[in-house]
């Protein structure tokens, strides 16, 4: 008897999807995929994850008992020819283990190495490749030589992607521009989030929590009226210099602090820059929080004051607990924010602009109120979560 390849009720096989991420600390590539993870259809899609293990902190713990999780040792951050050239061969020996029918890669250099491994030393022909970039690394403030190579990089890389995601329209134009074309084709997706499910704390409590934070940091009571604040990775990126230096202006204003949740290498140059202006009772720096979302009910002010970025998931976290948020003119930034109705747009690397915003909403409760209100219907309407999810769904 013929078998019947069309029955109805034949059941598709699930498609494997492998996920490589370059870092296991929490950041923007962490975020997407554990939205994914949660909210895929898990009656098409089997996911596993493989991460390069570069911090103490493995935001991928929670994942462990309920998919696939491989480390790969030599993964890093940073180009190290000998780790780079064994993570190659590293992740073609969890492609082989695994069997996916697609490679998923977030960040550069995961992207890079990793669709590397897909065609050196052979092509791994069943193997649909697609790379989602938070934001191209060429964007960075780095010297100009290493903008290039990341630019050529890219270029080359793209000839063994068949899709690659961008999440913001200017980074869309640069790869026109710049000539970087996968295999079929390159796609925007904005973030998305579902602002009903996100489980911000009551505001005095979140308060309270960032109050006592920053006594056990600093040895002392704290409390103010005004906390204005961030949640970010302490890279040059995210130009947390600025903040200090607007915090600075508000030296002798005993209602008002500055607060950054978070961590990173540029830790040791912010902590001299805050003793060295003399602002140990005015910004303070309380580390790695778990869950730091929840407390941005706890700020009175959302500021970004980051050089570049891809579209920042932290903005419209700070949108969805109807905060007013200040953001510079980078990478999604002027698409999320209609300037002065949802929040205010400024310039990278100018901290007078933001003392001036800052001061405009201090000084306005009924703005303030409106900015916060605009601020989450944007999220709810435009940057939905479910929308997001639908998108990728469709390329995979």
């Amino acid at each position: 008897m013929e078998s019947n390849s069309s029955n109805p009720l034949q059941i598709e096989p699930k498609k494997r999807i492998l996920f490589i991420i370059t870092q296991n600390e929490v950041g923007g590539a962490q975020r997407f995929f554990s939205l994914l993870f949660k909210n895929l259809d898990s009656s098409k899609f089997d996911l596993a994850l493989a991460f390069g293990n570069t911090s103490s902190h493995n935001s991928f713990s929670e994942f462990k008992n309920t998919l696939s999780v491989f480390e790969l040792k030599n993964l890093k951050r940073n180009p190290n020819f000998i780790s780079d050239i064994k993570s190659i061969f590293e992740i073609r020996k969890v492609i082989k283990n695994y069997k996916p029918d697609i490679i998923f890669l977030n960040s550069s250099k995961a992207g890079f190495l990793g669709s590397l491994a897909t065609v050196f030393p052979s092509r791994i022909r069943s193997l649909e490749v697609v790379y989602r970039i938070g934001g191209w690394t060429f964007n960075d403030p780095w010297p100009r030589w290493k903008k290039w190579l990341w630019i050529r990089l890219e270029k080359l890389s793209a000839k063994w992607k068949d899709i690659i995601i961008v999440n913001n329209s200017h980074d869309l134009k640069q790869a026109e521009q710049l000539k970087i074309r996968p295999r079929k084709e390159i796609v925007i997706i904005y973030n998305g989030l579902d602002v009903y499910k996100m489980d911000f704390l009551p505001k005095e409590e979140a308060k309270l929590k960032i109050f006592e934070k920053v006594s056990k940091h600093s040895g002392r009571i704290f409390q103010v009226k005004n906390i204005v604040g961030t949640i970010a990775n302490f890279y040059p990126t995210k130009d947390l210099d600025s903040l200090v230096k607007v915090a600075e202006r508000f030296k002798n204003d005993e209602e008002t602090a500055f607060v950054i949740i978070g961590e990173g290498s540029e830790r040791p140059k912010l902590e001299t820059l805050i003793k060295n202006l003399g602002l140990d009772n005015k910004i303070f720096l309380i580390g790695q929080v778990e869950n730091a979302d929840r407390l941005l009910s706890g700020f009175d002010i959302f500021v970004l004051p980051s050089v570049k970025e891809g579209f920042p998931w932290a903005l419209i976290e700070a949108m969805s607990a109807k905060l007013p948020v200040i953001a510079t003119n980078v990478g999604a930034v002027p698409e999320i924010i209609d300037n002065g109705k949802n929040g205010f747009i400024v310039e990278p690397n100018n901290p007078d602009q933001i003392v001036e915003k800052i001061n405009t909403i201090l000084g306005d409760d009924h703005l303030k109120l409106e900015l916060g209100i605009q601020a989450h219907q944007t999220v709810l309407f435009k940057f939905g979560l479910d929308k997001m999810i639908k998108s990728i769904e469709a390329l995979l």
